[in-house]
């Protein structure tokens, strides 16, 4: 993103992409549908999922950040954040609240539990969090819980009318335009 000043990396979850799928992400899919196929509630189901998931990306992810401050056109003094939505929120929460290295997180929508809930008091670093306001599958007020519980002293919430996909353009330049102020250069952002 040279327009705002900082470079972006992603990296596909466990078993997402080409990634090799293992039988429990394959039992997890499958109850999923079942729920869904039966009306049933999918938040219990993608919770667990999610946090499984996560225990076996947080690692993967600080190897990639070892791996992207090794270059030199980026290098160890270069702040770094991160953003996602539903099992990226998961992954960024758990990595946030144990990664340093992370200067400031932009989140969307994401089923929330206890153990987010305590994952996100630990985060102090800037926070922007998005929620759609009228997605069924997503508690609002489950969000809101979410977004009080960051203990970062600058935190800004947006809920947006709408479900949580497509997330708005304007949303999505927001995040942009927080990343910059706290990732890049800020003060180029308004000419570009």
């Amino acid at each position: 993103m040279t327009t705002y000043g900082f470079n972006v990396a992603a990296i596909d979850a466990p078993g997402h992409g080409d990634r090799p799928r293992n039988i429990q992400y394959q039992q997890w899919a499958e109850a999923i549908h079942q729920a869904r196929a039966a009306g049933e509630p999918i938040a219990p189901i993608v919770i667990d999922y999610n946090m499984s998931l996560a225990e076996r990306a947080v690692p993967e992810w600080q190897a990639t950040l070892d791996a992207l401050q090794a270059l030199p056109e980026i290098g160890v003094e270069a702040p770094i954040g991160y953003g996602g939505v539903t099992l990226g929120v998961v992954n960024g929460l758990m990595l946030t609240a144990v990664e340093s290295r992370i200067a400031a997180v932009s989140f969307g929508a994401v089923f929330v539990d206890d153990a987010l809930i305590a994952a996100a008091g630990n985060i102090v670093v800037p926070v922007e969090y998005q929620i759609p306001w009228d997605d069924e599958e997503f508690d609002r007020t489950s969000g809101v819980a979410l977004f009080d519980a960051f203990a970062s002293k600058e935190k800004t919430l947006h809920a947006y009318s709408g479900r949580y996909y497509p997330v708005p353009e304007y949303e999505r330049d927001s995040s942009a335009r927080f990343f910059a102020r706290h990732l890049g250069r800020a003060a180029d952002t308004a000419s570009d």
